[in-house]
């Protein structure tokens, strides 16, 4: 919301030497956000001048241009060049001197033109920043304005003004005008707010009797959530308008300064009330309507064509403005064109209406529509200022646009009375842990336009109407700590019970995710949203958590796996040139069983403790959700550098990846091979931690990394880290290191192609007994000299005994009770 200064200055009192970086500070201390000042780009000197005379001198291009005389109040006329011919002798128009900048910007200087030095310019209201005309100069009298040679133009045409910008959340629609910000202003600082809905003749104007009732309906036979559609709709009618007539220059520079083109005097009116007192203003051609006007839910198959040019066709939720000929507006969006004031329209209908917000904020983001009137409504508009709001638009009508007003019009009501709330003795101070006074409390809530009486027990608090949002005791609490001082509420940081910290699980999740950050992947947060396609992908037909309302409709169910996000995040990085990528994400995945419902239908209220039933309810309503680790790998692992071929990501830094995180939480895993639907067979490993399943590691089907734009090889790992530590002892156990040598040897045996290697080297750990310290596969042979259905596996073992040195007896010994059970499991013999 842009507010002038000079605008917002004539509903509250403020000092002179306040700045707009002032009145924002007031503005912040009551809960308002400021977010940029305005400034105008118009800098003096620019005075107003009489032509004394004019010689026309035609040129050797074709045009004729005028030697002015102008006097502008320094005793001799100042010489200027002017190519406009829309002005006469003894015309007063604005003169920029030299030393002048106009918007662009465009500094004035005196300079040498067709022959003559040009001492300044006579302006055009486009030149001046306050309309589109350039075919001539601006005269004055044009606009009323009759001031002596060399009078300050700026405050009279309403420049050099500036304004600032403030951000207004959604429950506080009522700060989108001038009156909503001068009250907040009057709020913060105390000083005197004139209300520009109350002034003396616009009162007179509201209580008109209307003589000739102008037919109105509202006819709302879908209403949503139980609101009607239209609470309340307030015609006047205007009639003998000159349209034709400029807007003032003060209006044009105003709603410039709000963020609005100047389009005609009786639009540019609607639209000054509705930055005046927050009320949408919309004004018909009478002379275009047919019969009175019924508003409703369009009928499936009608259409509108807007003011914007846009044939739409209406949802039966669209609340409607129509007359006997049919939709003539979108309500509290749009007006239709079929009834648009024009350069011909005389007699104008004014309608000021309130709108349900819900259904205004539908229609408008249906139809891609928003509006200054939408922002307004979907906030919620005071139902009681549309009398205000249409007698101050027909008050300018007949003042600017020489408009007389007529007695047809009508009033249409149906807002519900104003809710009353109990705000009980000792809440605001329960609640906010500050210590605010009764009388402090009360003048808060009065401060706000709220009633304010008191009742045993506390306060009866009746809520203005431009304040629906205050229905209960938390929100009026929040209001007397806003009002009063935010500053009033203790910053005290709650002291920890001793004996606590971290717990085991999480010690153990960051220790997995340093671990993998300290060797060199790094970590990423993804979307939990996946769409159906990236579900199948990797889950298949498992069931899937479907959100009531995605964030992307592309997008509407919740993770079962990690990989998806973290493939997505590979390729994004990669169509920005980052080719060599180690990514891993710590995050919870969602995992539905086949058949349950899940979702609660209410939740509870948030002004009490819910009970263990409604909380035991509400958790049973969740899916079931797991904590997952997952890496992917994508270009070279190890880069190029001298002395140092680069060394492409594999299978063995997924496994890797895999076996730190375990090792980071007191885990050793097993590996098996095994299948994923996403893949490559063959490539895929499952990862066990004793006989449970806890993750996978493998490379990706390279139609899918195909399909993502993704390197042919893509190793990819992804843990169950819940159940990883779940699985791990609480205590870690050390085993000290033996002072005493090692024997090493190494093992080839010949098994059958079927038979897993893993399984093979736990036979021979098994047999090997104690004195086995470790044992690593080295070589998987399957060429000259193997039978087609053989390989040859050798194993690199290291036998260390903790209180002697081993002879190669005892070594060789236990290697053989290796190869015994190896044998005996897998028919294994040593190769010769």
């Amino acid at each position: 919301m842009r507010v002038p200064v000079s605008w917002l200055r004539e509903v509250v009192e403020i000092p002179a030497e306040a700045t707009p970086e002032d009145i924002q500070a007031a503005l912040v201390r009551v809960g308002l956000e400021e977010e940029a000042v305005h400034r105008s780009e118009i800098e003096g000197p620019i005075v107003v001048g009489r032509v004394v005379s004019f010689v026309d001198e035609p040129q050797s291009n074709g045009k004729t241009i005028r030697w002015c005389q102008v006097d502008v109040g320094e005793g001799e006329p100042r010489g200027i060049v002017c190519g406009a011919q829309n002005f006469f002798e003894g015309d007063l128009v604005v003169v920029t001197l030299p030393g002048a900048v106009l918007p662009g910007p465009f500094p004035i200087s005196a300079r040498k033109t067709y022959g003559h030095v040009s001492d300044g310019m006579i302006a055009s209201v486009r030149e001046l920043g306050i309309g589109d005309d350039h075919d001539g100069i601006l005269r004055l009298s044009t606009l009323g304005i009759d001031a002596e040679p060399g009078t300050d133009a700026l405050p009279l045409l309403g420049l050099g003004d500036s304004a600032f910008e403030i951000n207004v959340t959604p429950d506080r629609g009522y700060a989108l005008s001038m009156r909503g910000v001068g009250r907040e202003y009057s709020n913060s600082t105390g000083a005197r707010f004139d209300d520009p809905a109350e002034r003396a003749a616009l009162r007179e104007l509201i209580d008109a009797p209307i003589a000739q009732e102008f037919p109105v309906r509202v006819d709302d036979r879908a209403p949503i959530r139980g609101n009607t559609g239209c609470s309340v709709f307030v015609t006047r009618v205007v009639r003998g308008i000159d349209p034709t007539r400029p807007t003032p220059s003060w209006m044009v520079a105003r709603l410039a300064l709000a963020g609005v083109r100047s389009l005609s005097l009786p639009i540019d009116i609607t639209n000054y009330v509705m930055f005046e007192l927050g009320q949408p203003i919309h004004g018909y051609d009478l002379a275009k309507l047919t019969g009175g006007i019924t508003v409703r839910r369009a009928q499936p198959g009608e259409r509108l064509t807007t003011l914007d040019g846009a044939d739409r066709a209406l949802h039966p939720e669209d609340m409607l403005i129509t007359d006997d000929s049919g939709p003539i507006g979108l309500a509290g969006v749009m007006g239709g064109a079929t009834t648009e004031m024009t350069g011909s329209t005389t007699d104008v209908l004014i309608e000021a209406a309130n709108f349900d917000p819900v259904s205004i904020a539908r229609t408008a983001r249906r139809h891609k529509l928003p509006s200054e009137a939408s922002k307004r409504f979907e906030r919620g508009v005071d139902p009681e200022v549309a009398d205000a709001a249409a007698a101050r638009v027909a008050q300018l009508l007949v003042e600017l646009a020489g408009g007389t007003l007529d007695v047809l019009g009508s009033r249409f009501s149906e807002a519900k009375p104003a809710h009353s709330t109990l705000l009980r003795a000792g809440f605001v101070n329960d609640l906010t842990g500050a210590d605010y006074t009764d009388a402090e409390t009360r003048a808060a809530l009065e401060a706000i336009g709220a009633t304010v009486r008191e009742v045993d027990g506390g306060l009866e608090v009746t809520a203005p109407s431009w304040r629906p949002d205050l229905d209960d005791e938390p929100t009026l609490a929040e209001e007397v700590a806003r009002i009063v001082g935010y500053d009033r509420i203790p910053s005290t940081l709650p002291v920890a019970p001793p004996g606590r910290g971290l717990t085991r699980q999480q010690r153990l999740r960051r220790a997995a995710a340093q671990m993998l950050a300290a060797n060199g992947l790094a970590e990423v947060q993804v979307y939990p949203f996946l769409s159906k396609a990236a579900h199948e992908r990797f889950s298949g037909d498992a069931p899937a958590v479907r959100l009531a309302n995605p964030l992307d409709g592309e997008a509407p169910l919740l993770r079962r796996s990690l990989l998806p996000g973290l493939l997505d995040t590979a390729h994004r990085n990669r169509s920005r040139g980052l080719i060599d990528l180690a990514l891993f994400e710590v995050g919870t995945v969602f995992l539905p069983e086949q058949g349950v419902r899940y979702g609660s239908e209410a939740l509870p209220s948030g002004t009490s403790y819910p009970g263990d039933a409604t909380i035991a309810a509400l958790e049973s309503s969740i899916p079931p959700q797991a904590r997952h680790i997952a890496a992917v790998f994508t270009g070279d692992r190890v880069l190029r550098h001298p002395a140092q071929p680069a060394v492409a990501a594999s299978l063995v830094d997924a496994l890797d990846a895999a076996r730190q995180v375990a090792a980071a939480v007191g885990a050793t895993l097993r590996v098996e091979q095994g299948n994923h639907l996403a893949l490559h067979p063959g490539r895929t490993a499952e990862l066990y931690l004793g006989d449970t399943v806890v993750g996978l590691a493998g490379e990706l089907l390279p139609a899918i990394a195909d399909e993502l734009d993704l390197p042919r090889v893509v190793p990819v790992m992804e843990l169950d880290l819940d159940a990883l530590i779940a699985g791990t002892a609480p205590e870690v156990t050390v085993t000290p290191f033996s002072s005493y040598p090692a024997a090493t040897q190494d093992l080839s045996l010949v098994v059958d192609r079927s038979v897993p290697a893993g399984d093979v080297l736990a036979a021979v750990v098994e047999g090997a007994g104690d004195l086995l310290e470790h044992a690593d596969l080295v070589d998987d042979y399957r060429g000259a000299g193997m039978a087609d259905d053989q390989k040859s596996l050798t194993f690199a073992l290291r036998f260390r005994a903790p209180d002697r040195t081993l002879t190669a007896a005892e070594a060789t010994e236990a290697k053989l009770a290796g190869v015994a059970v190896a044998a005996e499991r897998f028919g294994a013999t040593l190769r010769e």
